[in-house]
């Protein structure tokens, strides 16, 4: 304990302002302690405050475009010591400071994986509510917009319309739902202007963030508010202007407010609110039954008095933080924040009507040099969300068995009509519920420590998480046999540990693991290793990693559709029977999920090629098994045949299979089930989740961003990606129609995508142009597919073909195949007033990047910014 309060004793703290040549602030420079973990970054305004160990330290400060300054500073226990410093022009960054990457502050040269930061300068400059715009501009990125307000992010591969696998976090807390494990993406509760710098890592990062960092991470920071006191009031609008400004138009409106300030030595908080409202791109998806297809059935009614798809979209979201002092470099942080939305959201069963989905959570961090720890507690709630796809299907059973349109619209939330001659009243309703209640929640606690002996740095921790999902008996079994809704309670515990080992002057090792034990999925140990060999321009880096992708608590506990689709929490038992001579022919198991793993290994180089040019290049080879399918049958029929002779009429299975189990539980209890000939009873539609199969990916990134003066840089990126299959090893035929294609194993992003930009940032204006050329590619996802013509290739039971029906949805054709050029242009007319705009796709190009989504037009936007800063 004396140690310990030794230590604290000697603290000192350094702050001022970081400004170029003009005096003007450089916002988002680096700040680091050689040596040591400890670093920073600059407002808004150019401002710092750095916590540091009492004695001899030498501070670096770096910036794109300006020289590296270096400060020897001598300080004492105690201390607060203002220091201004002035860069010279001259430099391309290579000392930015990064936490993502090893869970502390180090130099991005030196991190042992590929990153990139999206900083606060840019973040500020962006003209648009949707900070999500930025990362399409980064390399390795699978970005993918589906409208004004959607957006999804993915790196190297196996992107879906339901993708869990790349984490998301915000202030070192989990920003995702918690049954489904999704981004919180547009239900997010952070405000643009609070946003501090997003980074971006590529590759497997489990063995320190844990499950789905899978093929990389999101790290959100937000900013400290003692070093970005004052008020930014923000106006913006965004439009298609196809045929006008507002109305019907495609458009957005969004207003926001930060406020930040200290209220003594020991306390200072920050609030921050944004409500945003707009409309859609009016895109209806079709639902088929049998061959014909139907407009989706939202919420919103036509002059006909159907309901159509409500293409409105508005979200009020919010945070409120506070900071306390306990003694310098000693911070408690009390946090809360929340969220209302209502949009539009893609899944891999078509596409849900978001009605009043509300986020909360609340969480206390306490920070310093050496210990951090924190708790949080999750709340996700909607009650009238549902599925447009299974709504409309419901709608169309009534409506073809002559029920009355209002009858049919309102027993569409939960039944379907199935008609049978030989039953009272001509058929049936069965449960195929539309309706997603969510009432779940999230408890998270964590424990960090680090520390330095001799040549190694170390950092140790300990992570507690238990999901508790309820949806209310809509979509998961959380209601048991006698009609009582349970919740589903999974814990889950982890602990990892990294060294940092400086083996010469030039040169270190890294190596780092992650032990886990989940309640359904089980324990797994993920490890990482890495050498770097670095100098004061660069490092060049060789990383061994794993990763998984644990399945969440939808693909273990699913029941949706009235048991159309269940979760694989538990396996199922299947019988076959011969429907010629309607005898039992075999009998096999569906194994439960089990997590999904990748095995990396990655070279690469970044670091200054002169005094203006930095570049970042990298290439990777992947091993990935047990690959979590899409939703597929669990008992599929198999040898079909010609039953009639007739060409003209469909084949019909020999063999047909039945669920009959799931785990020890007869699926009767579950959901509507058959009697079978050998007295048992079971269901012939049953979609589920299963592991299977074996790929290799390789892939490479490079990125090159050059400093023509301080003020104008320019920058490229380039990343490719492949594949290797082996399409004999029936392991790899995860719909087991008895081969193995892309229907499979589907790697859902382009081979080749390009990045060109140019920014220029002056005292008074602000300027940029950014370039994205995307190849084109085939996507499928669940029952969405958008692929070119290959009529060999059979998916959902129909040929792919362009322009048509393929299965359950329409295939539009192929993603990508697009250059996207976005200009930007913003004026400071004084240190309070701001005022850019820019426009999206300038082109007119046909920009179509998700399935189940139109193609995106010209985008207008205008944003005024009012900040007023604390006067001291």
């Amino acid at each position: 304990m004396g140690f310990s309060m030794t230590l604290i004793a000697q603290n000192a703290t350094v702050k001022g302002r970081v400004s170029g040549p003009d005096g003007s602030p450089l916002t988002g420079a680096s700040l680091l302690v050689q040596g040591s973990s400890t670093g920073t970054a600059t407002d808004v305004d150019g401002m710092y405050m750095l916590d540091v160990k009492a004695g001899d330290v030498v501070l670096e400060v770096s910036y794109l475009g300006y020289e590296t300054a270096i400060r020897s500073l001598s300080l004492k226990g105690g201390q607060t010591l203002t220091l201004d410093i002035q860069l010279s022009e001259g430099a391309v960054l290579t000392d930015e400071v990064v936490v993502s990457a090893s869970r502390q502050a180090e130099k991005l040269t030196n991190a042992p994986a590929t990153i990139s930061v999206i900083g606060s300068r840019a973040i500020s400059e962006h003209p648009s509510f949707n900070v999500a715009e930025l990362l399409g501009r980064q390399k390795g990125v699978d970005y993918v917009r589906s409208g004004i307000l959607g957006v999804g992010v993915n790196a190297r591969g196996f992107n879906s319309a339901f993708n869990p696998k790349n984490l998301q976090i915000n202030d070192n807390r989990l920003s995702t739902l918690i049954a489904t494990g999704l981004p919180f993406g547009a239900l997010s509760t952070t405000v643009k202007e609070d946003i501090e710098r997003i980074e971006v890592v590529l590759g497997p990062s489990s063995a320190l963030y844990g499950p789905n960092a899978h093929n990389g991470l999101l790290n959100t920071i937000t900013k400290d508010p003692r070093t970005s006191q004052g008020t930014t009031v923000a106006l913006g609008a965004t439009s298609s202007f196809d045929g006008g400004l507002f109305g019907d138009t495609p458009h957005a409106t969004s207003v926001r407010l930060r406020h930040a300030m200290k209220l003594s030595d020991r306390i200072a908080f920050k609030v921050s609110g944004e409500y945003t409202a707009g409309q859609e791109f009016p895109f209806t998806d079709s639902v088929y039954i049998g061959v014909v297809g139907y407009p989706e059935l939202g919420s919103a009614f036509d002059n006909e008095g159907e309901q159509r798809p409500d293409y409105s979209f508005n979200s009020l979201r919010g945070e409120a933080q506070v900071y306390y002092n306990l003694k310098p470099s000693h911070d408690i942080v009390l946090a809360y924040g929340g969220s209302n939305s209502n949009n539009i959201g893609n899944t891999n069963a078509g596409r849900n009507q978001i009605r009043d989905w509300r986020l909360h959570w609340l969480q206390a961090r306490y920070v310093s040099p050496r210990f951090f720890a924190q708790v949080y507690h999750t709340w996700s709630k909607t009650d009238s969300t549902f599925a447009m796809n299974q709504r409309t299907v419901n709608y169309r059973s009534f409506i073809n068995a002559g029920f009355s349109q209002e009858e049919a619209r309102q027993r569409s939330f939960g039944q379907q009509w199935f008609p049978s001659p030989a039953l009272p009243g001509g058929g049936i309703a069965l449960n195929r519920g539309s309706i997603f209640q969510d009432r779940s929640r999230r408890l998270n606690a964590e424990a960090q420590y680090n520390n330095k002996v001799g040549i190694l740095s170390y950092t140790i921790g300990a992570q507690y998480q238990q999901d508790v999902a309820n949806s209310n008996g809509t979509y998961l079994l959380d209601r048991n046999k006698d009609g009582i809704i349970e919740d589903i309670i999974i814990n889950q515990i982890g602990g990892y540990a990294q060294a940092d080992i400086k083996l010469a002057d030039q040169f270190k090792a890294v190596v780092a693991a992650r032990a886990d034990n989940h309640d359904l999925y089980g324990f797994n140990f993920i490890p990482k290793a890495a050498l770097v060999y670095f100098n004061n321009n660069g490092s060049f880096r060789l990383t061994y990693g794993q990763g998984i992708a644990a399945p969440t608590i939808l693909n273990l506990e699913a029941n949706i559709f009235g048991g159309v689709l269940l979760g694989n929490g538990e396996g199922f038992s299947v019988t076959e029977i011969d429907v010629t001579t309607n005898e039992e022919v075999g009998r096999y198991t569906v194994d439960p999920l089990k997590v999904e793993k990748i095995r990396t290994i990655e070279g690469g180089y970044k670091g200054r090629i002169n005094q203006k040019l930095f570049i970042d290049v990298n290439a990777y080879y992947n091993w990935s098994q047990d690959f979590l399918s899409p939703a597929i049958q669990a008992a599929p029929d198999r040898d079909f045949f010609d039953h009639d002779n007739n060409p003209a009429t469909a084949v019909i299975p020999r063999i047909k299979g039945y669920v009959t189990d799931r785990g020890d539980q007869p699926l009767g209890e579950i959901t509507t089930v058959a009697p079978l000939a050998n007295g048992q009873s079971g269901a012939d539609v049953i979609l589920t989740y299963v592991n299977f199969g074996n790929v290799n990916t390789y892939g490479a990134d490079f990125s090159a961003t050059y400093a023509f003066t301080p003020m104008l840089t320019g920058s490229f990126n380039y990343s490719y990606f492949g594949y290797d299959i082996d399409d004999t090893d029936l392991s790899n035929d995860g719909n087991r129609d008895g081969r193995v294609d892309e229907n499979d194993l589907p790697i859902n992003t382009p081979a080749h995508k390009i990045g060109l930009g140019l920014n220029y940032t002056g005292k008074k204006w602000f300027i940029s142009a950014f370039g994205r050329w995307v190849q084109a590619y085939d996507f499928f996802s669940g029952i969405n597919v958008a692929a070119a013509t290959n009529t060999s290739l059979i998916y959902a039971g129909s040929p792919v073909v362009e322009n048509t029906r393929v299965g359950r949805s329409f295939n539009n054709g192929p993603l990508g195949g697009f250059f996207n050029l976005d200009l930007g242009v913003g004026y400071r007319v004084n240190d309070y007033f701001t005022v850019s705009g820019q426009v999206v796709n300038v082109l007119n190009q046909e920009v179509r990047e998700f399935v189940a989504s139109p193609a995106i037009q010209p985008l207008y936007s205008l944003e005024l910014k009012v900040n007023i800063p604390y006067n001291k």
